[in-house]
């Protein structure tokens, strides 16, 4: 559950209205958009990493108090993806095996198609 930023009461992840004040919770009664709110006396642009990139092209920007696209700029927009460096080698090549698959398909047919070629002559 999370909270109104109105009321602070609990309410559920899709509710689109918070039932005890009436607020709008998400953007265009759709339970799949997020409306993110400021609090009274702040704005969401002070945050948000597309007003520090001047990338936001809002109307309401620098004084916006509701808006569907905020990201907060202290959490990154993509999540560093990082493989393992140290291991079991035998695990290491099962995922290099799984991750190449064709290629390995079509190593094994050249590799038979040669042999049947050298045993033909």
């Amino acid at each position: 559950m999370t909270t109104c930023p109105r009321c602070h009461q609990p309410v559920k992840a899709q509710a689109i209205n918070c039932p005890h004040c009436g607020n709008q919770l998400k953007a265009f009664g759709h339970p799949g958009i997020p409306l993110y709110q400021a609090t009274e006396t702040t704005y969401l642009c002070d945050r948000c990493i597309y007003d520090e990139d001047d990338s936001c092209n809002f109307p309401q920007r620098p004084y916006a108090k509701t808006c569907t696209l905020f990201h907060d700029k202290s959490v990154p927009l993509v999540e560093e993806f990082r493989l393992p460096s140290s291991g079991n080698p035998i695990k290491k090549f099962q995922a290099w095996c799984r991750r190449n698959r064709g290629l390995l398909i079509i190593a094994t047919l050249v590799v038979i198609s040669v042999i049947i070629t050298l045993q033909s002559n």
